[in-house]
């Protein structure tokens, strides 16, 4: 058989002759569709050499929110003189026009051009993306760094630009991930542009040799357990379709560093059959606390929480304890991580002058006040200048503001980090701005959990297929029994059964008591999820007029474009 030479076309594009622009955007906030571009950082880079750089600051036509302002240090006043987005996009596409460009969490940054583009009438640029988190994410190990983040990949790379938010600096910094990466690719034969992009995608080995570990499992909702050759399992999660989620492990879908990990040493796959998604979904959730299987990153240890007490006595304080009793002290909460806690505890005294020493107070202790006394921010019940019923005030507004009211709290902080804007102490503004995030969020998470834990029983059904119905049983916010109500069965005697073989469950302290807070949260999202309808509520659902819902959707607006970045660059697994 006679040789055949391939075309340059069918040999690639070589690297060393790939023309890249590494660009990255500042926005007002996460989505494109509702927010704008505050500035464009790009570098063109070409067989390892910058040939050109673009930047520049934007006017997004509208106010900056402080949030944002905080995270990237650019202010309304730095962009008032700026270019509307209008007149810069035209040299922007012209910059970019016949490159590979590269972005680190390429949606998010392309996302932005693409809406702009949209709005402006061009036509959205069709150039080769590059993505340095899903590359990152290909050719690293979990050995060689815990995530994707760009400055953990910018450390490991030892770049000489440190990311800082801002468009331009962050771009030089993704150039030398995006070096140090396409020298890594090297060592997997990946040569050419064209070999780069299907390497992402492209499944291991290992995942087309073990295929046959899903040929098993059945098409039903249920949880599938991975386990290794002992029987110890490395990794479970649910499915309403069994067979098709776990053969998708074996796939170019599964880019997770640590899944392709885990397939390489799994040698079987176990299966739990359940009667409703939801079903699966918590017992996938208890399964996970139980067994602590080392893949899983999320849900490991629901045990492994922190509340925020003000506690019950003369003069009450704020302390951070790992267990709920019934002594009628008020509990915020719950948090993951201790340092989530003190920022919510230190959010509250910003607002109220409540006592921050530690020793147990009564009326008759006497003792010299510290300093805080001095600036105004306590009463000083130590030294007797506030008498018990006048520090009760401050208690019963620090309660109303852990259980139902986090206004007073929202409004204090919100002035303070806008002062500290003003004066361009960004850092402090930032620490302000996380604090009154976990003291939010906290409280609007608690309250949401809240809402089911005090109800002793409810039953709720959602339309399945083919006419029948899903029944639950839950009660104190734990799920205690599901069911499939055939089509054209009386739902009365069927819910009555269900009722009746439902697992007991007694009623204990704190908003959470009978099941994790994850597994409560699994159930509201079922329940305020479309079509689902409520048979039976022993009590009220409601959440209080005043909550923390409203000014945590404030507080997500201002996080979202933080927050997608961080979940793309650092993708926890389940």
């Amino acid at each position: 058989m006679d040789a055949v030479q391939g075309t340059l076309d069918e040999l690639g594009t070589p690297l060393s002759e790939v023309t890249f622009v590494v660009f990255d955007l500042e926005t007002t906030g996460g989505s494109a569709a509702e927010h704008a571009i505050t500035e464009i950082g790009a570098v063109k880079v070409r067989a390892g050499e910058i040939i050109g750089e673009f930047a520049t600051l934007v006017d997004p036509g509208g106010p900056i929110p402080p949030f944002i302002s905080v995270l990237t240090g650019i202010t309304d006043a730095m962009v008032i003189a700026a270019p509307r987005i209008e007149a810069v996009l035209p040299a922007f596409l012209e910059f970019i026009k016949g490159t590979t460009l590269v972005a680190h969490n390429a949606g998010f940054d392309t996302g932005f051009v693409k809406a702009a583009c949209a709005a402006h009438g061009y036509p959205p640029p069709v150039n080769p993306v590059v993505d340095t988190v899903d590359l990152a994410r290909r050719v690293l190990t979990r050995d060689e760094t815990p995530n994707c983040k760009l400055g953990t990949l910018a450390k490991l790379f030892r770049s000489g630009v440190e990311p800082c938010h801002r468009a331009l600096q962050d771009a030089r910094a993704t150039v030398d991930v995006l070096h140090g990466l396409i020298e890594r690719a090297g060592s997997f034969q990946v040569h050419t542009l064209e070999e780069l992009k299907s390497f992402v995608r492209a499944p291991t080995p290992e995942q087309q040799r073990k295929r046959h570990l899903a040929e098993s499992v059945p098409h039903s909702p249920g949880v599938y357990l991975f386990e290794d050759e002992r029987g110890e399992v490395l990794y479970i999660g649910k499915s309403t379709n069994l067979r098709n989620r776990v053969r998708s492990y074996f796939t170019a879908g599964e880019t997770r560093p640590r899944i392709r990990e885990m397939i390489g040493i799994a040698e079987r796959v176990r299966h739990i059959v359940c009667t409703t998604g939801l079903e699966a979904e918590v017992r996938e959730l208890r399964l996970i606390g139980q067994a602590k299987p080392r893949y899983n990153r999320r849900s490991r240890f629901p045990e492994k929480v922190v509340w925020l007490k003000l506690t019950d006595e003369p003069f009450p304080r704020l302390s951070i304890v790992r267990d709920l009793k019934d002594d009628g002290a008020a509990y915020l909460g719950p948090f993951t991580s201790g340092r989530a806690a003190d920022d919510a505890r230190i959010a509250l005294h910003e607002a109220l002058p409540l006592r921050q020493c530690t020793q147990r107070l009564t009326e008759r202790t006497r003792r010299a006040a510290c300093v805080l006394a001095e600036m105004g921010r306590c009463g000083a019940p130590c030294e007797g200048r506030e008498s018990p019923a006048d520090y009760a005030v401050h208690v019963e507004n620090a309660r109303r503001a852990m259980l139902s009211d986090v206004g007073p709290v929202f409004t204090a902080l919100e002035a303070r980090m806008e002062r500290l804007s003003v004066e361009q102490r960004y850092e402090e503004a930032s620490v302000d701005r996380d604090r009154l995030a976990a003291y939010v969020r906290a409280a609007a998470r608690m309250q949401h959990l809240s809402s089911l834990t005090t109800i002793p029983q409810m039953v709720a059904a959602s339309p399945a297929f083919d006419g029948r119905w899903e029944i639950h049983v839950i009660r104190y916010g734990r799920l205690t029994a599901a069911g499939v109500m055939p089509r054209g069965a009386h739902p009365t005697p069927f819910v009555e059964a269900l009722v009746a073989t439902a697992e007991t469950v007694r009623p204990g302290p704190g908003p959470i008591h009978a099941a994790s807070a994850e597994e409560t949260e699994c159930i509201l999202r079922w329940l305020e999820s479309p079509g689902v309808r409520l048979v039976e509520v022993d009590g009220d659902w409601a959440l209080p007029s005043g909550g923390a819902a409203r000014h945590k959707a404030r507080i997500e607006h201002a996080y979202r474009g933080l927050e997608r970045r961080r979940a793309a660059e650092g993708r926890p697994l389940r």
